[in-house]
């Protein structure tokens, strides 16, 4: 059952970027640069204990799938790379410290298992498909509202906690990550068996999958992200009602706004009964969710200001874009039942039905795991490295986060004679000097049966591969959303560049997570680094309605702030005028 399949593209490194491989079976692998969730250099910490893909092979044992078992992942240059592990009993590689490995792999005796494993996917997949969305609503976001509440309860006392119990609370924070990312690969194949439900009838009833429609199909109006928003835009009314809030926000940047908001009883009672509150319900993300590194909302609320300072100048109006993408989306579901009838009419609406109930699971899953696990599980970290500060055996609350997680509990259990910090500062140095590596998109060995699959959309793969890079005037990537936009590029690396971003802007970033969503009101279009069709910022673009071109690999590079660029989100072409 190895895989002989043909090599399509192989990369093994070179002197700009030298790659140890362990084994030659690792070097076999197609290590895909995680640009869409890490685009930036990891930390140990999260490498160890955060990583989205400690818990895959949950996915892989749960649905039993017959192209992959696994989804590991590899730090190379400091920089993430991930990789399917082929469903082959003859494939053997060892387990991360702190994740998790589903063996036997594949029974070495069932020569039959990949036909037969697949007959049970596909007639187990419609279940979770039809129920899911329930289970969600009724079971797991109960369950994970509990485990959030339990570790907020601990965060908001930390100094009277002993740093001994909260090494018990970092266990409990761990287990706590583990359970949530299974729900989230529990709910992430329940929401591909219904979109690939609903492809398979539109191809039956219709001959073909029209692309363009079912990405409008796949937007939602009832998610978290929308209530972020509108939470946004009733403080941005308030604040343009008020001329003593109207002032405040006319100082440059989030931190100069909340000086201001803090001179005034007006602005005091602004902070205590919109921006707080905000900051507890919708605060748990940071600007890149997938890492420990970067401080959330909750932490640092100036980014709010921000955002709510661009809705304040801008014409944004939170009830025309809800209602405008609401009609689309029942116009949408009106054109695919269009001219069906009899068996053929109860097909496609039944299976709309089950896509139109997960669509919103898709922006509600981040706002819970990605960004609310990852951003408590950081701060009870945050609350450790607090402790230790005050014991004096680091500098800032954040050296724990430079530490791997044996390191830490070395740290805890020897206070006196473990020294992290020459660990913290090498770790640091490290860090810095990986911003000067360019990693490339793809390592190892691309095949054709690995670039089937069918996660690897998310990257923009097996297109992504043939993209020519060649330096010209133009910027070519994956077209993510339909329509033709010209416009000033703003390019944004960084949550401080958030308040740089105004009305009209072509955002350029290397990929963007729920964080980011609140300033997609703001933008005409959007060009990306990384991702493919389905990945945040394609989705997103979808729902506002922008042109988006995703997967480019060197936009923020080619690319300069000030730019008059086109965006043909039809086609994928990015061009600087």
């Amino acid at each position: 059952m190895a895989d002989t399949s043909k090599i399509v593209k192989e990369f093994l490194g070179d002197d700009e970027f030298p790659i140890d491989w362990e084994t030659e079976q690792e070097r076999g692998l197609f290590w895909v640069y995680d640009d869409l969730h890490c685009p930036q250099p990891i930390s140990p910490m999260f490498f160890d204990i955060g990583g989205w893909w400690l818990t895959c092979d949950h996915m892989f044992r749960r649905f039993g799938t017959p192209f992959a078992c696994d989804w590991i992942a590899k730090n190379v240059n400091g920089y993430v790379y991930t990789a399917a592990v082929p469903a082959d009993p003859d494939f053997d590689l060892p387990a991360m410290e702190f994740g998790n490995l589903y063996t036997p792999r594949v029974p070495k005796e069932d020569l039959d298992y990949v036909g037969k494993i697949g007959n049970y996917l596909d007639a187990v997949l419609p279940t979770y498909g039809l129920n899911f969305a329930d289970w969600w609503k009724g079971r797991l976001v109960p369950e994970m509202k509990n485990n959030l509440d339990y570790l907020e309860t601990k965060i908001d006392c930390w100094d009277e906690i002993p740093l001994m119990e909260w090494a018990v609370i970092l266990e409990d924070a761990m287990d706590i990550h583990d359970r949530h990312w299974k729900i989230h690969w529990m709910m992430n194949f329940s929401q591909l068996a219904g979109t690939l439900k609903l492809q398979a009838v539109m191809e039956e009833v219709r001959g073909e999958i029209d692309t363009e429609l079912l990405g409008r199909l796949q937007n939602s109006t009832e998610d978290r992200n929308w209530d972020s928003i509108e939470a946004l835009w009733k403080m941005k009314k308030e604040v343009k009602g008020d001329e003593v809030l109207l002032e405040a926000f006319a100082e440059e940047g989030g931190a100069g706004i909340h000086a201001a908001l803090e001179t005034t009883e007006r602005g005091l009672k602004f902070i205590a009964e919109r921006l707080e509150p905000y900051q507890r319900e919708f605060g748990w993300h940071a600007v890149w969710s997938h890492e420990f590194i970067f401080p959330t909302r909750f932490e640092e609320p100036d980014p709010i200001l921000d955002v709510i300072q661009g809705y304040v100048e801008s014409d944004y109006d939170f009830s025309s874009a809800i209602k405008a993408l609401a009609d689309d989306i029942v116009a949408a579901r009106e054109e695919l039942l269009e001219g069906l009838e009899g068996d053929d009419l109860e097909k496609m609406r039944a299976a709309s039905e089950i896509n139109a109930n997960m669509a919103p699971l898709t922006p509600d899953h981040h706002f819970y795991i990605d960004q609310g696990t990852n951003a408590h599980l950081r701060l009870v970290l945050i609350c450790i490295g607090r402790k230790l500060v005050e014991e004096g055996v680091v500098d800032v609350p954040d050296d724990v986060i430079y530490l791997k997680y044996n390191e830490l509990r070395y740290l805890l259990g020897d206070l006196e004679n473990f020294n992290a910090r020459p660990i913290v500062k090498q770790r640091r140095a490290e860090r810095e000097e990986a911003f000067q590596t360019k990693p490339p998109d793809w390592i190892g060995t691309a095949t054709e049966a690995q670039l089937e699959f069918p996660y690897l959309s998310l990257w923009g793969f097996p297109d992504r591969l043939y993209i020519d890079h060649e330096v010209t005037d133009a910027v070519t990537g994956l077209a993510g959303s339909p329509g033709v936009v010209e416009g000033p590029a703003r390019v944004v690396m960084e949550v401080a560049d958030f308040d740089q971003v105004k009305e009209g802007d072509i955002l350029v970033c290397q990929m963007t997570n729920p964080a980011w969503t609140p300033l997609f009101g703001l933008l005409s279009g959007i060009v990306t680094d990384a991702g493919g069709t389905v990945s945040h910022s394609a989705v997103m673009a979808r729902e506002f309605g922008i042109p988006a071109v995703v997967g480019c690999s060197c936009a923020t590079e080619r690319i300069k702030s000030g730019d008059r660029v086109s965006v043909n989100g039809s086609t994928g072409l990015v061009e600087v005028l």
